[in-house]
């Protein structure tokens, strides 16, 4: 059985849980969580339907047939633009006459709309209810994905490093192209986000992308990548300065933000919650005065999506699993000045915390 059957198998056992007689998905990433096959949504409706007993069935048009042919299931049925998805649609849902179905969280509006019209007694919910649970917990070969993923950026930040003073005077955008080149060059498949390379001033924003400013002897750089390997992502961040002397504002700020990285690291374990690790962040850029500086939340879930379960927010009661994986990622953000960011992606273990990042989290290494 593959990984993607035994998913498949799991999300059949929850979704008698909750209640729901089938699953319909549209391409993404759910569907390739239980697929394997990686596509996207377009005008001709693909959607794969999971009951909660017996085999999922994918419906697909017929110029799309070769598209699915390494998927695990068996059940392919396919239409042809004269007659239209609904031409097999409606004797399958006619087959499963569901009471309550569940829908791709992001299905287009315009087949959510038909679904309902051709189902209008069946009770519509999300499919994240029973995906969700499941996805944020990693199996084996998401993590190794994922470690992978990690070791990638990795090798891409210690090739930053060695820049060292020739990275004063490049541009941002520049440096930027140059952590994308060095991503592939370690085995990374594109980027998972768009790289963040923001120097100086423009540090402050904690989501500013690479322009024209030129990096300058002494400004802080804070460094926001990763790539995916094997669909999975990495997401690393470090705030170096690559050469001369950075203010002595900035030294603090950035040992009070390694230290709470490295607090919030330490919080976790199987049974905290998410907020304890918040909070074990929070408390140390509170005491070194930047609580209203530190603007965003302390992590957040990484598999498919770079932004999933668990959330990891003030107040949040959810208990950390082994198998979940997150961000554990403070900063602190001064207008006009600069900003600290680090962001190690973590694995709660049986006993603790895996680091999936491994390179210096100092400003100079």
């Amino acid at each position: 059985m593959t990984a993607f059957e035994r998913r498949t198998r799991r999300t059949q056992s929850r979704l008698g849980a909750v209640g729901a007689d089938a699953l319909a998905l549209t391409p993404g990433r759910d569907w390739y969580y239980l697929t394997g096959v990686d596509a996207e949504q377009s005008d001709r409706l693909q959607l794969l339907v999971v009951p909660t007993d017996g085999d999922p069935t994918l419906v697909v048009p017929t110029l799309e047939a070769a598209s699915v042919r390494d998927a695990w299931v068996e059940d392919v049925r396919t239409w042809d633009d004269d007659d239209g998805p609904w031409s097999v649609l409606d004797p399958l849902f006619g087959s499963l006459s569901p009471s309550r179905l569940l829908l791709a969280d992001r299905m287009w509006a315009q087949y959510a709309l038909a679904v309902r019209e051709r189902l209008p007694d069946a009770d519509v919910g999300l499919a994240s209810e029973v995906l969700s649970p499941l996805r944020r917990i990693k199996d084996d070969r998401e993590l190794g994905a994922l470690r992978a993923a990690g070791q990638a950026a990795d090798a891409a930040m210690r090739d930053v490093r060695t820049l060292g003073a020739d990275a004063v005077g490049m541009t941002e955008a520049e440096l930027t192209g140059f952590v994308e080149e060095r991503l592939a060059a370690h085995g990374g498949t594109g980027v998972a986000f768009e790289t963040i390379v923001a120097a100086g001033p423009n540090g402050a924003d904690p989501h500013h992308t690479g322009g024209d400013r030129v990096i300058g002897a002494g400004d802080p750089v804070v460094l926001d990548f990763g790539t995916r390997v094997d669909a999975y992502p990495s997401d690393q961040t470090r705030t170096v300065v690559f050469d001369g002397e950075p203010s002595a504002e900035f030294r603090r700020v950035h040992d009070a933000v390694r230290e709470a990285q490295s607090q919030g690291v330490a919080a976790v374990e199987p049974g905290a919650s998410a907020g304890a690790v918040d909070r074990a962040t929070r408390e140390v850029i509170e005491a070194a005065g930047y609580a209203e500086a530190f603007v965003h939340r302390t992590g957040h879930g990484v598999g498919l999506d770079v932004h999933e379960e668990p959330d990891i927010v003030a107040g949040s009661e959810t208990e950390l699993e082994p198998g979940m994986v997150f961000s554990v990622e403070p900063g602190v953000y001064l207008p006009d000045r600069f900003g600290v960011r680090i962001e190690d992606l973590v694995v709660v273990t049986e006993d603790g915390a895996e680091r999936l990042n491994h390179t210096d989290r100092r400003w100079r290494g």
